[in-house]
Order: structure tokens, then sequence, then C-alpha cells
């Protein structure tokens, strides 16, 4: 590996306050490609049905199109602190954008739902990588006075990205067609291609370190979280244990997982370092972590389901919605690294999670009056409060965390959050299911406490329908049908509320883990 002057290695963080503009420009490079990876988790869910219809599938085929993704994602992000050091970041970064990129491009020629699914695999497995890359170049590219700056790009990339994405996905497809959400990946993958081989110094491949793996932590890891992620998507649409699909998966998964842990703790050189967790700041900032994980994808999720559900908004009227969540976010996050030199990070940690919090809070009364400019107000509560996770969350979990343990760091903090966004997504589907149901069934029972009312809205709606034409018995059966689709949405909100008010209760955890960690 290649040297600069006074002995000190290439690309490593230099005590003095003055950054070498290389270093600059490796960082925002590789930011570049965690936006990019995190962008394309969401991009394709608002144009799911046109890929669908173009590619002759099925709505259950087609919800493997993000699966895929997330499941190679989830498999690459613990394996990438090893390859780095195996192949050397330049040329790791570099072989993982060109996947990357080909494998967009292969997306978008797609002749059949098998062919897309391989090719979001590809995707998912080679964007993995360039998540937690993003996150080490911040702490071993900057010096600590400048570390709080990095991890704002990060944040920015980290919590900007989903915003946009399904608004995003949603305009190209509209305006040009479902092909160019693959598309767009090509000119900043050449942009970051050029800026990591500039920034970057080569290093010569380990391959001593390659072929002396932890296979059998890499075999466990890939099998255990493959399965929990799987599980965690398909889970509530197969009706959770009541598929033999689902309780086979889930057996493998706690299987290999658990073997995975022993191996770790055991191997001289494991693929990831779990005794990291032994820092007890480590791993309440790691918990924090899987909490803001629900909470972010988990919010991306439940909102736009609302809007379409019960307001019946288009993907375009949704993004003018949820812009409100990412945009006023590129005006706080200057602000928090200045804030981390004056304040302590776990209180402005604290007061992020508290603004989630009460944006989540905020969502818990809706009616069917509450649309998009009712939502203004919790969307920018959360974006006030989502910088001030971000950043200085980073700053508390590696407190601690010696240099050369920054990629096994990184990996866990990002495995973390997203095992926190696959969670979220799957409590919040059972939970939207099981309580409109409850909450349908309490409204039916009642029905008998309010019965004239109710039956004198029975024949409000069927004079209704016999004056747009139908006879008495028609009319009557379209105003018993028209009265349980009120019904059924009314339960529906309540369902929504309850889905906010348990994500209240996640965050107000998170507020108090991070006050009681030590100073």
């Amino acid at each position: 590996m290649s040297t600069v002057t006074h002995s000190q290695p290439a690309n490593t963080a230099p005590d003095e306050q003055v950054v070498p503009m290389r270093n600059w420009i490796a960082l925002i490079g590789g930011l570049i490609g965690a936006f990019m990876a995190i962008l394309d988790i969401q991009i394709t869910n608002s144009s799911l049905k046109d890929i669908q219809g173009a590619l002759s599938a099925t709505l259950d085929e087609s919800s493997w199109i993000s699966t895929s993704y997330l499941v190679a994602e989830m498999i690459a992000i613990p394996l990438s602190g090893w390859l780095s050091r195996s192949l050397g970041k330049r040329r790791y970064i570099t072989w993982t954008t060109v996947i990357f990129t080909l494998s967009s491009l292969l997306c978008s020629i797609s002749w059949n739902m098998t062919s897309m699914i391989v090719f979001r695999a590809m995707q998912g497995f080679s964007g993995g990588a360039l998540i937690p890359i993003a996150f080490s170049l911040v702490v071993q590219l900057l010096p600590l006075n400048k570390r709080a700056v990095g991890m704002a790009l990060f944040g920015i990339t980290a919590t900007f990205a989903p915003s946009i994405g399904p608004t995003f996905g949603g305009w190209l497809t509209e305006h040009l067609s479902w092909h160019f959400i693959f598309y767009i990946n090509v000119p900043p993958a050449i942009l970051m291609i050029a800026m990591i081989r500039y920034g970057l110094d080569d290093e010569k491949i380990d391959t001593k370190q390659l072929m002396q793996a932890d296979w059998f932590g890499i075999a466990t890891m890939a099998i255990g979280l493959g399965c929990l992620e799987v599980v965690l998507e398909d889970g509530n649409r197969e009706e959770w244990f009541s598929s033999g699909f689902i309780v086979t998966l889930s057996i493998i998964s706690a299987v290999s997982l658990i073997y995975f842990v022993i191996n770790e703790l055991q191997h001289k050189k494991p693929l990831v370092n779990l005794r990291l967790l032994a820092n007890g700041q480590f791993a309440m900032a790691c918990i924090a972590y899987l909490i803001l994980g629900m909470a972010l994808l988990g919010s991306i999720y439940v909102l736009p389901m609302y809007l379409t559900q019960i307001q019946h908004y288009n993907a375009m009227e949704i993004g003018g919605v949820l812009m409100w969540m990412g945009f006023p976010q590129l005006l706080i996050f200057p602000l928090v690294p200045k804030l981390t030199q004056i304040i302590k990070p776990k209180y402005l940690v604290t007061f992020g999670f508290v603004m989630f919090g009460l944006s989540c809070y905020v969502n818990t009364h809706m009616t069917l009056d509450f649309g998009g400019q009712q939502l203004i107000t919790s969307m920018l509560l959360r974006a006030i409060g989502s910088p001030f996770i971000m950043v200085p969350l980073s700053l508390v979990a590696m407190k601690n965390i010696k240099a050369m343990d920054t990629p096994d760091a990184s990996t866990l903090t990002n495995v973390m959050r997203n095992l926190g966004g696959a969670f979220s997504i799957a409590i919040i589907a059972t939970l939207l299911d099981n309580k409109t149901r409850e909450h349908l069934a309490h409204i039916k029972e009642s029905l008998t406490t309010v019965n004239q009312l109710g039956w004198q809205t029975l024949q409000q709606q069927q004079a209704f329908f016999m004056q747009s034409g139908s006879d008495a018995a028609t009319a009557m059966q379209q105003a018993q049908a028209s009265l349980l689709g009120t019904m059924q949405r009314e339960a529906a909100i309540m369902a929504y509320n309850d889905v906010f008010l348990v994500m209240t209760a996640f965050l107000a955890l998170a507020a108090v883990l991070i006050l009681s960690m030590k100073d």
C-alpha cells in the first residue's frame, strides 16, 4: 500500500483539522453509492403494477421484486467488512459499483419475473456493500473534529433517500417508463467510480485473509439472515405460522443464527466481531439503531399506504406529502455537527427520538378528514427529529470503538437498522390486518345500540341509489354495501392510529435508553 508524507498511511484521518481534498472526494463518492443503494430499496414500490403488467406476473410474484433486493442486501452487509479488508477498499467499492450498475441495466431489460428477481438480487447484493462502506469511510478518512460533518452527510443519504424513493420512482414511471428507475443509476455510478479511483489508494489483495475466511460463519449468516428476511417480508401474506413455508424458514433461520453467534464468539478471526457488543454503550446504540430502522422504514411504509387506502392519493400526491419529511432535513443536517460541539451527543439523540415519537403521536388521532394538509405537522416534526438522531447516534456508538474495529461496528449498526426496518414492516402489516378486523367487529357490535340511527342511514342510502335508477331491492343491497364500506374504512383508520401509537412507544423507549447512557 502506498504511503503519504511523514510515514502516515494513505487515506487515514490526519490529526490536524485540515483534511486532504482526496479524502473528501473519496468520501463523497462513497456517500453517492450509499444514496443509490438506499434509494433503490424503495424506488420500485410505486412502479410494481407497471412492472407486473409488463412482465405478466401475479401480485405475489411482483412482491419479490423488493424482497429479493432486501434479502441479498441483508446478506451482503455483514460480508462488507471482510471483503473490504481482503480486496482493499478501492478495489472492492469499484467492483461492487460496476456490478450494481450492470445489474440495474439488466433489470431494465428483464424478459420475465424470474429474470427480474435474479437481477434485483444481484443489485441488492452489490448495493448492500455500499452502505456500510460509506459509513466506514467517514470514520477512517476524517479526524474526530470533522467526523460529525461526515456523519451528517451519511445521515442525509440514510434518511433522505427512502423519503423520496417511492415518489421519484412514481414520477419516472408516470412521465417516462418504469425502465428509467434503473437507468438513473448509471450516471452517478460512473461519477462515483471516478471519485473513488482518485480519492483512495490502491491496496494489495490479501489472499491469505481471503482464503482463510470464516466460511462457516458466512454460510450460517447468509442462510439465517436470508430466511429471516423472507419470513418478515412474506409472513403476513402467508398468514404467519399457519403456513408450513414460514414455519420451515423460521426454524432454519433460528438454528442458523444460533450457530452463527456461537461460531463468531469462538472464532479467532470472525466474519463479524460480535464481541464488540460487550461494550455496553455500543450495544445500547445498536438497540437504538434497531428502533431507528423501525421508525424510518416503518413510517415510509405506513404513510403511503394510509394515503392510498383512505385518502385515495396517487404517487405524485403522496410525494407532495412526504417531501415535508425529506426536504426540511437538508436545512437541519448542516446545523447538527456544530451542535455536537456544544451539546453532548446523547442529549441530541434523545431530543431526536422525542421529536420523532411526538410526530407519530400526532398521527394517533386521525379521522377521515385527516389528509395531506393535516399530516404536514407530523412530517415537519419527523424532519426535525431525524437529523438529531442520525449524526449524534453514530458518534455515541463509535465513541469507544477502535479504528481497526470500525468495519465490524459499521456492519453491526447497519444490520440492526435494516433488521429494524424489516421487523417494522412485518409488525405494521400484521397489526393493520388484525386491528382492522378487531375494530370492525366492535363497530358491528355497536350497531345494535344505535339501531335506529343505522336503519335511518340505510334508508337514506337506499333512497339515494333509487334516485340514481336502481330498484328498491338493488338499492338496499347497494346501501348495505356502502354502509359496510364506511365501517371498514373507519376500522382501518382506527387501526392506523394503533400502529402510530405502537411506533410512539418504541421511540419513547429509545429516548429513555439513550438518556440512561453514561456520559
